[in-house]
């Protein structure tokens, strides 16, 4: 394995992480409800989207580097 894979891995790995961490404060604020909801449901579903987009895009940039 290369550094950059390495390296891509590791971010990767990272990013599942932390969208993981953020779909879980989403669902549990969810269950908690009320103010702590309204207040901060929608952030961490928000913060879920966007480390996951930035995940998929990290993949597809570990992909492109490994088939060319």
């Amino acid at each position: 394995m290369t550094t950059t894979s390495v390296f891509l891995t590791t971010l990767v790995i990272i990013g599942l992480i932390a969208t993981f961490a953020a779909l879980w404060g989403g669902i549990s604020s969810m269950v908690m409800g009320g103010g702590y909801d309204r207040k901060h449901g929608t952030q961490f579903m928000s913060a879920r989207v966007g480390i996951q987009a930035l995940t998929v895009v990290l993949l597809l940039i570990a992909l492109y580097l490994t088939l060319a």
